[in-house]
């Protein structure tokens, strides 16, 4: 019986070899209590005692520990990857080289003044720039709204994780209350919590009876004894560089209790890297759009209503100004009487001064002017340090992100050492077993010849 057990116990290692998560597990014996005759206590032999796993808790810990770092910095990798393709101008046309036409168009205005066809050439190259400053407000924009969505789907994926851990947790519960030890049911929680933690923060605690509690940030239990609690997103108001209408994380203590915004809980696991993101990296690039847009429209509107016309006529508002920094990329048009008519495109200094190009000169040159920042620095440093900034800090979030993968990897080797199975270690295991089972067999036969012996002896 011995030997089938342990026969048993490796064929199950060698099943769930690659089953992710698996502690190789193995039979405990015990010495049957001795039976004394006379002077003698003579021995009877050995029991399986119980089957346990090999786990070391501590490595465990940490790969849950790495784990969360690994998806706080997966969410930031991935999404910042994405941020950087709306400044990439290797492929395409980008802001920066809409910028340098529009300017260069006015320059081309300064040398020919009274051309229409140099005057179109300005208004076709400043609703370009309008446009490309919107496209890149929209793109943002889109990036955020891109978050939400996985954070609905992240969210509903750790709702999944939670109900299993607290079904798992009246398994356990359920089977070691007959004095065993649930091997692979506490194998497939560890597995889910590791699952969770990528996800999102938590912190756990086991208690006497096994049963697993786990909180989320500060305050959301998600699960407690035989019971999870799920959160949710809901859309809600602007604030600290979330969206209108972006997705906060909600956590709910009972079914008809209050919902707790838990958002800014939420600081590690795919879920903190998504939301550091989207309320940091993409509302601060979408702010410095807008202060790039609405210092261009300001600077260039008022270089133009200080000139005159083809028609010896004050100039107007080049660009519609915007009401405010903020939403001034979205908002940021050409003003639509020089749409309809370029000769209202301000270009003199002086009324009834053909040639006149001051106000055509001092456009150009705001391209170098230092109007940004407290007058630090001109619209050209502004952008290249936008995107500069972009690009070194998704080259740093993909160089941690590689770093921490190969921590974590390092960490899952060790658990495989530890824990894992070794189907040379089993095959051995399986022969020692087998053999032992021959010889127990081959003792059993003896007894049942010398029985059949002293049975004989009557007959004889």
């Amino acid at each position: 019986m011995n030997s089938q057990t342990s026969l048993q116990t490796t064929a199950h290692n060698i099943a769930n070899k690659n089953t992710e998560g698996f502690s190789r597990q193995r039979v405990e014996t015990k010495t049957n209590e001795p039976v004394g005759e006379g002077k003698l206590r003579i021995g009877m032999g050995a029991r399986p005692s119980e089957v346990t796993r090999v786990n070391n808790p501590f490595i465990e810990k940490q790969i849950e520990a790495e784990g969360s770092k690994l998806g706080y910095m997966e969410g930031r990798s991935s999404m910042l990857s994405r941020v950087e393709q709306v400044y990439n101008e290797q492929v395409n046309k980008g802001l920066n080289q809409f910028m340098s036409e529009f300017f260069n168009s006015l320059r081309e205005l300064a040398n020919n003044p009274e051309s229409l066809a140099t005057r179109t050439m300005v208004k076709e190259s400043g609703q370009f720039l309008a446009k490309d400053f919107q496209r890149m407000d929209h793109q943002l924009g889109e990036l955020q709204s891109d978050v939400d969505f996985r954070l609905s789907a992240k969210v509903e994926e750790i709702n999944q994780y939670t109900r299993e851990i607290a079904n798992l947790n009246e398994k356990i519960q359920a089977v070691e209350l007959q004095g065993v030890t649930a091997n692979d049911e506490r194998d497939r929680r560890d597995v889910l919590v590791k699952k969770l933690s990528e996800l999102v923060n938590i912190r756990y605690g086991e208690s006497e009876e096994g049963q697993l509690s786990i909180t989320a940030g500060n305050s959301a239990v998600l699960v407690s004894g035989f019971s999870s609690r799920d959160l949710f997103v809901a859309a809600t108001q602007e604030r600290d560089g979330k969206p209108e209408g972006g997705f906060d994380v909600f956590y709910r203590s009972t079914e008809e209790g209050t919902p707790t915004n838990i958002t800014k809980q939420i600081t590690g696991g795919d879920l903190g890297g998504l939301l550091q993101v989207r309320d940091t990296v993409i509302a601060g690039l979408k702010n410095k759009v807008d202060t790039l847009a609405y210092t261009l429209s300001t600077e260039v509107n008022k270089a133009h209503i200080e000139g005159f016309d083809r028609y010896n006529k004050k100039g107007e508002a080049f660009f519609m100004q915007p009401k405010e920094v903020k939403g001034a990329a979205q908002s940021l048009t050409l003003n639509q009487t020089i749409i309809n008519d370029v000769g209202k495109i301000a270009a003199a200094g002086d009324i009834n001064a053909p040639g006149d190009n001051r106000i055509a000169n001092v456009m150009s040159a705001i391209q170098y002017k230092k109007v940004l920042s407290d007058d630090s620095f001109t619209v050209d440093d502004f952008y290249s340090s936008m995107v500069g900034q972009i690009g070194i800090e998704t080259q740093r979030a993909n160089s941690a992100y590689d770093t921490q993968v190969d921590t974590l990897k390092q960490l899952k080797n060790i658990r495989e050492s530890i824990s894992g199975v070794s189907l040379d270690e089993e095959a051995t295991k399986m022969i020692e077993f087998q053999k032992a089972f021959d010889a127990s067999a081959r003792l059993i036969r003896t007894a049942d010849e010398m029985m059949d012996t002293v049975l004989n002896l009557k007959r004889m």
